[in-house]
């Protein structure tokens, strides 16, 4: 009866500290908006452009190049492709999704006053995804480091006394691990140490030690040897950005905006890692050990621009986007099992770890852009953004877990720029449209986590008041994904190409 109630307690079970690490930094500060059909066919080089509802989010300047009001929505097809080496495996996945990626309107208002060289003003909202996270694929092969690095990295690198790790007089392994969870600070060095007990993977050197304060030291039942690994990563969700904008033009030569940035983070990552051996004298032969993190946030940011005709087809654009202020939360499941586990271990497996919200600072960005315009034949565009990595923080920065990742981020993230290159070609009511980019890696290691190249194509057809716009879109990068933090830090190389095909209708309001 005790555990069936603890079962419903562990749902809502609570803790303070999860290590989070320099990939989530990363990964909430990349900006990849998908945008309209025009927005991709042209690799998103529209900072001095506009006239488009995805150039609002490049330069809020560019809602004011409208001459009416104008709505457009994108449905997406994303695919994702990867090829994984690790060690000796070789494997292949692919994932595809369908999603409306972008939703906008923007509205103009002409001056009636014919002698005020302010000649409209814009107000728009704009919905795009600024980032897709659904992905999933397997790495295996045969390594010579065990998993049991990974737990005997908290066990015996944090100092952990056993006494912490046994259970009290009636208590179920549910219980202790959900309060070993609360403990501030270390609470999840522990929780991992005492998984790697409770499934039988450590033992300490002393069983009877009954005290919370006595060093310990703890040896592994796996044997060295070779171990054949097995890992599946999942993960789902979205960035999503909705900005609210207000932009002016001045005299038909110069325009200038702002947009107040509202930002939604939904993320769910779940891990699995399946271990096999044979080795003489191990005691533990099969290990199996999973995650799942649940992410959801929400930010605030601002964007800054203007956009100057220095001639009637010469443009210049300039924008800034400010720091995204996140505050955000995480959820933690997590499970283990081996063949010399506790029977009851499983029942950690409905524990679930909700831990205290923080907050996080990703950088800003310069955006210089150039366009020319030859009248109504066509056009070609360069965009050029320059973004500080190391300008990320974890707040409260006065905390000692945050220092160091803080000091994580600047010793090993860069600043990285990304360019822009395309062009459009009108013929009657068909347009043609290209374009290339190269984003640099956000790592000064960038054989951590490599460049990304793409090329983009593109056709529109203009029907007079409404448009239907279609663009494909292929990228490249290669990163080599580090299993654990700790342990187990071997890493999973993996070669990424991502295609996108999308589809926008436009309209005059």
């Amino acid at each position: 009866m005790k555990k069936l109630l603890m079962l419903g307690i562990g749902l809502v079970s609570s803790s303070y500290v999860l290590a989070q690490d320099l990939t989530d930094a990363v990964r909430y500060s990349m900006d990849e908006i998908q945008g309209t059909a025009r927005f991709r066919a042209m690799s998103g080089a529209f900072g001095a452009l506009g006239g488009d509802m995805s150039s609002v989010n490049i330069n809020p300047a560019g809602s004011a190049i409208f001459n009416n009001s104008h709505a457009s929505l994108t449905l997406g097809l994303f695919n994702t492709k990867n090829d994984v080496s690790y060690f000796n495996g070789k494997n292949s996945s692919s994932n595809s999704n369908l999603d409306l990626n972008q939703l906008g309107a923007a509205f103009i208002f002409n001056n009636t006053n014919s002698n005020s060289p302010w000649k409209k003003f814009s107000l728009s909202v704009a919905y795009d995804s600024s980032a897709n996270y659904d992905d999933d694929w397997v790495a295996s092969g045969t390594n010579t480091t065990s998993i049991d690095s990974y737990f005997d990295s908290f066990a015996n690198g944090s100092d952990i006394p056993f006494g912490i790790l046994k259970l009290q007089p009636g208590e179920f392994i549910e219980e202790a691990y959900a309060d070993i969870g609360r403990i501030p600070t270390d609470g999840y060095a522990i929780q991992q140490a005492f998984l790697g007990y409770w499934s039988g993977i450590l033992d300490p050197d002393n069983l009877d030690d009954e005290t919370n304060d006595n060093e310990t030291v703890y040896n592994s039942n796996v044997a060295p040897g070779s171990f054949n690994q097995n890992y599946f990563y999942s993960s789902t969700g979205y960035n999503g950005k909705l900005a609210f904008n207000f932009a002016a033009d001045y005299n038909d030569k110069l325009y200038f905006g702002i947009n107040l940035n509202s930002h939604f983070i939904n993320y769910e990552k779940f891990t699995i890692l399946r271990e096999t051996n044979s080795n003489n004298a191990s005691l533990v032969n099969n290990i199996s050990f999973d995650n799942l993190l649940s992410t959801t946030g929400s930010g605030f940011s601002f964007q800054l621009g203007t956009i100057a005709k220095l001639t009637d087809d010469l443009r210049v654009g300039l924008s800034y986007n400010s720091p995204t202020w996140y505050r955000i939360s995480d959820e933690l499941i997590q499970g283990i099992d081996s063949n010399n586990a506790d029977p009851d271990i499983g029942f950690i497996g409905d524990i679930v770890n909700v831990y205290e919200e923080y907050k996080l600072q990703t950088p800003g960005k310069f955006t210089g852009s150039l366009a020319y315009v030859f009248g109504q034949k066509g056009l070609i565009s360069f965009d050029y953004s320059i973004k500080d990595y190391r300008d990320s923080k974890f707040k409260p920065t006065s905390d000692v877990l945050f220092s160091s990742l803080n000091n994580d981020i600047n010793s090993r993230l860069d600043s990285a720029a990304s360019y822009r290159v395309g062009g459009e070609y009108r013929y009657k009511q068909l347009s043609f449209r290209g374009g290339y980019r190269i984003e640099e890696s956000p790592y000064k290691d960038n054989s951590f986590y490599g460049d990304l190249n793409g090329y983009s194509l593109g056709l529109g057809y203009s029907f007079g008041n409404f448009n239907l716009d279609a663009a494909f879109s292929q990228a490249e990068r290669d990163i080599n994904y580090q299993l654990y933090n700790v342990g187990l830090t071997d890493s999973a190389e993996i070669q990424s190409k991502f295609t996108d095909f999308v589809l926008t209708l436009g309209f005059n309001l």
